[in-house]
């Protein structure tokens, strides 16, 4: 069951969209403010945020480029502005859709379907990990939307990394992941030397390496959606 947020303080329309939801299978949760809107992200697993522009306790465009430095989750802004550059400004802010009040909630509901479809879609010829995205069909590394160009070797290392995020990986286990399908010999020194060209495409600091980190005398770990 996918679990949609619903941040918007008008209790009455906040409800109704949740009803509607709930009648179609979804797991609909509320929050009327940008702080339990934040306490939501933290403590449950949301597939879609259906957020609100002006919130008792903020702005939703910041708070939506606020999630976007950590979280691809579909967004769709609402909002009573009906103005092109406001408009432009919530796409331009992280969101996915826009929506501007008074809206029809099979509308709404249309869009939602439609933007978990193109995000399923979408999850499957990609690897998330924070704000890293690896482009499985294309063999490209994205983050943040900007493409950061890699190897062959190191979209393979990258990939064995992402995949098991959190987990220490021997040196071991990654030069048989290299190892290629022909049984060609994948020398020992081509695990340490990708990893230092990755790091110095990726770490702000590559002497201080927070993405990879290395465990000594055992091999690395992606740390990189942490």
């Amino acid at each position: 069951m996918k679990t949609i947020l619903i941040l918007e303080d008008d209790e009455n329309l906040s409800r109704g969209i949740a009803f509607t939801f709930e009648k179609d299978g979804y797991d609909a949760v509320s929050a009327g403010s940008i702080k339990d809107g934040k306490q939501m992200l933290e403590q449950r697993k949301i597939d879609l945020i259906i957020l609100d522009l002006g919130l008792p306790d903020g702005n939703g465009m910041d708070l939506c480029q606020e999630i976007r430095t950590y979280s691809n989750v579909p967004i769709i802004m609402l909002t009573a502005c009906d103005l092109e550059t406001d408009e432009v400004s919530g796409l331009l802010s992280g969101a996915d859709d826009y929506i501007t009040k008074p809206f029809s909630l099979s509308i709404l509901r249309a869009r939602v379907e439609a933007l978990l479809r193109r995000t399923e879609a979408e999850s499957r010829q990609a690897i998330h990990s924070g704000k890293y995205k690896l482009d499985t069909e294309l063999c490209k590394l994205f983050r943040e939307n900007e493409e950061i160009p890699i190897s062959a070797t190191e979209y393979k290392l990258l990939s064995f990394l992402i995949t098991n995020a959190g987990q220490v990986l021997s040196k071991e286990q990654i030069l048989s992941f290299l190892w290629d399908n022909g049984g060609n010999f994948v020398d020992e020194n081509t695990l340490p030397v990708n990893i230092s060209r990755l790091r110095s495409k990726l770490e702000d600091d590559p002497k201080n390496p927070q993405t990879i980190k290395t465990i000594h005398g055992i091999g690395y770990i992606w740390n990189g959606g942490m």
